[in-house]
């Protein structure tokens, strides 16, 4: 959890956030919530009465800190993609919780936050179709499921085939990757996937996923990318799109590492790369 708030630190300290500071995040409201996920689980989260069989799928225990960090989170996504309709491109210090599925949280997620800021989205009019390119090292198994059968919302997957969760579901395009691939391997990918990906979908926003857990000192990774590889990653894909005139919401994904100092300057590549889209 202490990632979090290094993260704002670290973009702060390095001047990468200018002196008008960030863009605060509001709570998600059980309205939006209720768009990806059931009224009965959000309800649940709301009132502090998870199962323990629900806390058990998150990963850990949903007292009133953790279901507020969720809220924000998921509103801070939200935010970013209006902020992103409006000037093309938007990141937030959170987001990525992929693993929430239409029933309930899992994988250290309690919201999907991109599923809820996409469906929000949808449903006020402002965009028609989404896609979600997502380069966490595990597979976006919620987001697949919450999207199964609206062809509004596109979504493609670049993880660790040998990794969590093991029941993968179904994305519109998934990508499942071999252990130890290197940053040449990974990059190659990208093109085809890249132009495939949005001719399927017809995207008026792209919600980006830049997990960096596919890192070669992550924890729970499995992959061997380096800083060098993840920043090029997200110069690829961010660029891709904004050549387009695509909006790109980018959220920070996955992350794993008892360094936290280490572990934030890492997701903070996200933010770096996008400052050269400026």
């Amino acid at each position: 959890m202490s990632k979090f708030s290094r993260i704002a630190e670290i973009l702060a300290e390095d001047g990468i956030v200018g002196p008008a500071g960030f863009h605060p995040a509001v709570p998600a409201s059980e309205s939006w919530l209720e768009r990806a996920h059931d009224p009965a689980y959000v309800q649940r989260i709301l009132t502090g009465t998870a199962t323990r069989a629900e806390e058990k799928a998150i990963g850990f225990a949903v007292d009133a800190r953790v279901t507020q960090r969720s809220l924000h989170a998921t509103g801070g996504t939200v935010v970013a993609a209006r902020l992103a309709l409006e000037h093309g491109l938007a990141c937030n210090t959170a987001g990525g919780s992929h693993h929430a599925g239409p029933h309930g949280g899992a994988g250290f997620s309690v919201f999907n936050d991109v599923a809820v800021a996409a469906a929000t989205l949808i449903a006020d009019g402002d965009v028609q179709r989404c896609l979600v390119f997502d380069c966490d090292v595990h597979q976006g198994d919620g987001t697949a499921r919450i999207f199964a059968q609206d062809p509004a919302v596109y979504t493609l997957s670049i993880h660790c085939a040998r990794n969590y969760p093991t029941d993968k579901a179904t994305s519109d395009r998934d990508v499942a990757l071999p252990d130890g691939v290197v940053d040449a391997a990974y990059l190659a990918l990208l093109p085809a996937l890249l132009t495939q990906s949005f001719a399927a979908a017809a995207p008026d926003i792209v919600f980006y996923n830049a997990g960096v857990d596919p890192h070669m000192d992550d924890r729970l990774g499995r992959l061997s990318l380096s800083d060098g590889g993840l920043a090029e990653r997200d110069r690829r894909v961010i660029g891709f799109f904004r050549e387009r005139g695509i909006p790109v919401v980018g959220v920070i994904g996955g992350g794993y590492s008892r360094d936290i100092d280490a572990l934030a300057r890492r997701h903070t590549i996200l933010h770096r790369v996008a400052t050269e889209f400026r």
